[in-house]
Order: structure tokens, then C-alpha cells, then sequence
């Protein structure tokens, strides 16, 4: 019988594959539990349209990721930080308040685990720091420390 997986099953298939399977798997476990659904040709039209919307729904996704990547490219945020002698800041600059100050002087939200800073900033001046916007785009903003 030839099913539809709606979820992934461990050893037989990932979501949207359309498999063959035995019948007596199908009715008993697949779709009473539903795991799957049989494969009708209105069924498979809906996966492929699916399919379709998943696709475009992922490139407006890329496109908004090069458009935030072009603003970020321009932006620099401004942070200050208590610094001792010769620009050794006291404590550290994290994502996280690179990510409230990009949202609060720029108003453009990216979320703390996407910004990719290797190690906390811990000196005055600037610093250009990767921002993993998509799994197929990255950017960069310029984050600059001065003494409070």
C-alpha cells in the first residue's frame, strides 16, 4: 500500500515521502496513529502543492536574510562599557547585548544565538562581528565599545 508520511518514522520514512509499505503496517500502526496517510492522487496533488508553497515560503525567507544582511552591512551599534587602563574592558561585551542594542538603536531583532561571537568582546574600539542570518546567508555588523 502506498502511504504519505505526514510525521518521520524511525527506519521507514521522513515526513512528505511517499513509500511503499505493507498493508497490514499502513492500516494497524501508520494511519491509526496517524503517522501517514494513503496515497490518493488528491492526497499526493496536496503534498506537491505543499511542496510548492514550502519552497516559495523558504526563498521569501533567503530573500529577507540578503535584505537584513545589506542593512546590517551599513549599521554600526554603539555599546559603552566601564574600561580600566589601556582599553581592558571590566567584564565583557556577549551577544546577548549586542542583540538588545542592535534592537533598541536600530529596531531590527536578530536573535542572540544567531550572532557567532567566537569570544566575548573584551576591548574598547570596533569589532566586526558574523551574523548567521540563514543557513545559506551571513552578515556581519560592526559593533563599536567606548568608555562610559
Amino acid at each position: 500500500m502506498k502511504v504519505i508520511f505526514i510525521e518521520d518514522v524511525k527506519g521507514k520514512g521522513k515526513k512528505g515521502e511517499v513509500k511503499n509499505v505493507s498493508l497490514g503496517y499502513a492500516r494497524n500502526y501508520l494511519l491509526k496513529n496517524n503517522l501517514a496517510i494513503e496515497a490518493t492522487p488528491g492526497n499526493l496533488k496536496a503534498l506537491e502543492n505543499q511542496k510548492k508553497k514550502d519552497e516559495q515560503q523558504e526563498q521569501r525567507e533567503k530573500e529577507e536574510a540578503m535584505n537584513l544582511k545589506d542593512k546590517l552591512a551599513e549599521l554600526s551599534v554603539e555599546i559603552k562599557a566601564k574600561a580600566g587602563e589601556g582599553g581592558r574592558l571590566f567584564g565583557s561585551i556577549t551577544s546577548k547585548q549586542i542583540a538588545e542594542e542592535l534592537k533598541k538603536q536600530h529596531k531590527i531583532k536578530v536573535d542572540r544565538r544567531k550572532i557567532e561571537l567566537d569570544q566575548p568582546i573584551r576591548a574598547l574600539g570596533y569589532t566586526v562581528v558574523p551574523v548567521k542570518l540563514h543557513p545559506e546567508v551571513s552578515g556581519s555588523v560592526k559593533v563599536h565599545v567606548d568608555a562610559q
